[in-house]
């Protein structure tokens, strides 16, 4: 206990990347590797499918380690094993580039069978919500349709991936505030020019002139969760048409996604 409080006050004096290298999850043995499990990987996760073998092997390894230190629970629906495969590998994507990195704001992902409301109600009108981040009494609890989080994969042409869009909203929060600036990814050098590209491309959306999810327009958090769908969806087509952004983004998270031979 002593020692987790010095490390946050030490976090509060040098900056909050200190917490996300010194303060990892309790440590869990994962299970091993089965056939069926790698071949869902290959079938439905296409980040997964054109990785060279070592890498499979490290994205195999870190996926195991998610999955042992994070609670999956189906409200109303079955866990299947397409599900973990599909909420760890949403989960590893984003954070690849950092060998490190864990959630330590996540204990617990909530697998709804269908869209939910903003109130986690599982009926009644206004049920358009695919995935969310909890707060308050949810804090470090995550919501995810299940219905949205399979699609987000199957859908290959897609710029779209539940999954990815709320690992994307915990990496962001990590800094203690969502607002699609995360300090652990921007260097001091890129953290004004990256503001810009936000608010720019918001304009751009608002009139019309953006094929970036008009979501994306809502505001700078989840701006940056939408293009970071489409960032490891279709990294063909966001670098041809958003070279810019396609740049930073590949500064932020450290790697190319690479969906094709």
């Amino acid at each position: 206990m002593y020692i987790i409080l010095i490390i946050l006050l030490l976090a509060a004096i040098f900056g909050l990347p200190m917490i996300i290298k010194s303060v990892k999850k309790k440590e869990a043995v994962a299970g091993p590797m089965t056939d069926s499990f790698r071949a869902l990987l290959n079938e439905k996760v296409d980040f997964y499918k054109y990785l060279d073998q070592a890498k499979k092997i490290e994205f195999e390894n870190r996926v195991q380690h998610f999955l042992a230190t994070t609670k999956i629970t189906g409200v109303r629906t079955d866990v299947e094993e397409v599900d973990r495969v599909l909420i760890a590998s949403g989960a590893i994507i984003p954070i690849f580039g950092f060998t490190d990195w864990e959630y330590i704001n996540l204990n617990e992902v909530l697998l709804y069978p269908d869209y939910f409301g903003e109130d986690y109600a599982q009926e009644g009108k206004d049920r358009n919500v695919l995935g969310m981040v909890g707060e308050g009494a949810m804090q470090n609890v995550m919501v995810l349709s299940q219905r949205s989080l399979r699609e987000g994969f199957e859908n290959k042409s897609g710029k779209g991936n539940t999954a990815i869009h709320e690992f994307v909203h915990l990496i962001d929060k990590t800094d203690g505030e969502t607002d699609g600036l995360p300090e652990f990814l921007l260097s001091n050098q890129l953290a004004m020019p990256w503001l810009d590209k936000i608010h720019e491309s918001i304009k751009q959306i608002m009139e019309n002139r953006s094929d970036i999810n008009p979501y994306g327009a809502t505001n700078e958090a989840e701006f940056f969760a939408v293009v970071s769908e489409y960032f490891f969806k279709r990294p063909d087509l966001l670098e041809s048409k958003h070279h810019e952004l396609y740049q930073m983004l590949v500064s932020m998270f450290k790697q190319k996604p690479k969906l094709e031979e």
